[in-house]
């Protein structure tokens, strides 16, 4: 297995590249498109071939690769069936392991962060999209959010998992890259320490975050599989440029 941590700074988000070291084969989980320059070239300098964008939810903070990557490359959209995109040409569901070559990944629904989010188990480690970051856990104040979901998917699915378990979440704002499952189990500060239900949802109800700046062009842009709205405003263009500015238009 190839295994790349790929980070892109606008958003903090994490991009994971897995290749199959047998057939070549290559999936790009969370792709973000202001990045997209950065990781075809290392799929290309991997000497390895895309076959499919994976992503965790419908994003929120940045327009996802998906859409692009399969104009550029011919690589297949791959989103969880529970958000019925249209654009999507394969839907994964728990259950039904997703196979990439001889790389078998299982989706773990893990709703609370957004109602349709996946979590991606393969081998020794977890993909967890916004479910469990490193030392918290993704916000559940929209995108029909719900704490006690986000605790049951936490607790049932994800801290059930082997102790050395490694944690990947979608993003990082410190300049962590990886965790465990042990780790966040005893000190995540929202989930860890046996954490009671209702300890966690007086955390999640108290945060006073910020409206997302981003989410109102973000969620109908990443349900076409990332489409950039053309109403964006100059200063969030950034979240756009390669899209505005690549061949495909």
């Amino acid at each position: 297995m190839i295994f790349r941590q790929l980070f892109e700074p606008l958003s903090s988000t994490y991009t994971y590249l897995l290749g199959c070291e047998e057939t070549g084969l290559a999936v790009l989980i969370d792709p973000v498109i202001v990045a997209i320059e950065r990781d075809l070239a290392e799929v290309n300098r991997l000497g390895l071939t895309l076959a499919y964008s994976l992503d965790t939810h419908i994003h929120a903070d940045h327009i996802t690769a998906a859409l692009e990557l399969k104009k550029r490359v011919g690589s297949k959209i791959a989103a969880p069936v529970f958000e019925w995109l249209p654009c999507a040409d394969i839907g994964v569901e728990e259950g039904t392991p997703f196979d990439v070559g001889s790389m078998q990944l299982q989706p773990l629904h893990t709703p609370g962060h957004t109602d349709g989010h996946f979590a991606y188990l393969f081998a020794d480690r977890v993909f967890t999209g916004d479910a469990l970051l490193i030392d918290g856990c993704g916000r559940t104040d929209f995108q029909n959010g719900d704490a006690d979901a986000l605790y049951k998917s936490v607790n049932e699915k994800l801290f059930s998992l082997p102790d050395d378990y490694l944690v990947y979440p979608a993003h990082d704002y410190q300049s962590r890259h990886v965790s465990t499952i042990a780790q966040e189990k005893q000190r995540n500060p929202r989930l860890g320490g046996a954490r009671s239900i209702d300890e966690f949802k007086h955390i999640m109800a108290n945060l006073n975050l910020p409206y997302p700046k981003f989410i109102d062009f973000a969620v109908p842009g990443n349900k076409q599989c990332g489409v950039c709205p053309s109403d964006v405003p100059q200063e969030l263009a950034q979240y756009c440029v390669h899209m505005t500015d690549s061949r495909q238009g």
